[in-house]
């Protein structure tokens, strides 16, 4: 979309303010009395608040109404979304799967949170350890509804159609050959154009980063300045109709109503944030003279397990030159365990 700015840089400390309430972030405080404009002060946590500094993620929201300002939440359906990794018998087998078929408008709307469909995980997050699979198929835009998962940070890599992603920061758009990653506890709502598939991998209990380089050195791979970090922008606006709020916990699906959109946050500062990042800008590393490296080589982003000795790697490639590929084929999501 025309017109959407960005801030670059990866984990960096950034502090935005909405250019319609100049003076809105408050200087020297993160949590005056009384905050300019009358907002409401709130920290957003992605780690413990004793965590070391190097790993101590949270985000300082400065919004027109409190987020706990809702009903009570209630049970819904999960539809296709599941953790339960016994409902199917284990198959030892090497497996592939069609191209998840995206509904027709004209016969059944599907929005981004009716269109999750779970394809295979590991571990829970209950435990806070493991990950999760997801692909998406949808047609229609998320009206007066966002989404927030409590259970992990949710890599979106939109695979037909571009999505505009509104989050409690600030706007995103995301096209095919990008990727975003919308951290824990982060609302956001998902607008499409049309026909939309994509890919989704959950992890729980940790969050992404970018891997050491090594012997490559001080640049290679996914730079930090290539990565996008939205600027702050809010609606003032009542829904007298109601606001649904829909909470993903502990891999349950859960429902609140509430009478104004959530993307109320006129300012806000940390380093707690919604990313994106276009893997057009990465910057490969390969051997064409001998032999055959490792594709660990093609790694965007690392997702630490509980074992310092073991990682989760995220290598996304776009298979190239293939005309006979299937959408399944375009991600690679490849866990290597290095011990």
């Amino acid at each position: 979309m025309a017109g959407l700015k960005y801030m670059s840089g990866f984990g960096n400390e950034f502090a935005n303010e909405d250019p319609r309430c100049p003076g809105s972030l408050p200087e020297g405080q993160n949590n005056p009395q009384v905050c300019p404009y009358g907002l409401y002060a709130e920290q957003l946590s992605g780690s413990a608040f004793t965590c070391p500094r190097s790993t101590n993620k949270r985000s300082w929201l400065y919004r027109i109404l409190p987020s706990v300002r809702h009903k009570p939440f209630t049970p819904m359906s999960c539809g296709d979304l599941t953790e339960n990794w016994n409902e199917v018998e284990p198959d030892p087998n090497q497996l592939r799967w069609k191209p998840f078929i995206i509904p027709k408008s004209s016969e059944n709307k599907v929005d981004f949170i009716s269109g999750l469909h779970t394809v295979c995980g590991a571990g829970d997050s209950k435990s806070r350890n493991g990950i999760a699979i997801h692909m998406y198929t949808c047609n229609t835009s998320m009206t007066d509804k966002c989404f927030q998962n409590a259970d992990g940070d949710f890599l979106i890599v939109p695979q037909q159609g571009e999505i505009l992603i509104t989050t409690e920061f600030g706007k995103m758009m995301v096209e095919p050959n990008e990727i975003c990653v919308i951290q824990q506890g982060m609302r956001f709502s998902v607008d499409v154009f049309g026909e939309t598939r994509g890919y989704i991998l959950e992890v729980f209990g940790a969050h992404f980063e970018l891997p050491d380089l090594g012997p490559i050195g001080a640049n290679g791979l996914a730079n930090p300045r290539d990565f996008q970090t939205p600027v702050a922008w809010y609606e003032d606006r009542t829904v007298a109709t109601g606001y649904t709020v829909v909470n993903k916990y502990q891999g349950k699906l859960f429902s609140c109503q509430q009478d104004f959109s959530p993307f109320n946050v006129v300012a806000w500062h940390g380093n707690y944030t919604p990313y994106k990042y276009n893997l057009e800008n990465f910057m490969a590393i390969n051997c064409v003279a001998f032999d055959h490296a490792d594709p660990s080589i093609f790694t965007v982003l690392t997702a630490k397990s509980t074992r310092p000795a073991e990682l989760f790697r995220c290598v996304l490639y776009e298979l190239a030159g293939d005309p006979q590929h299937t959408c399944a084929q375009d991600l690679c999501l490849l866990l290597c365990h290095h011990s």
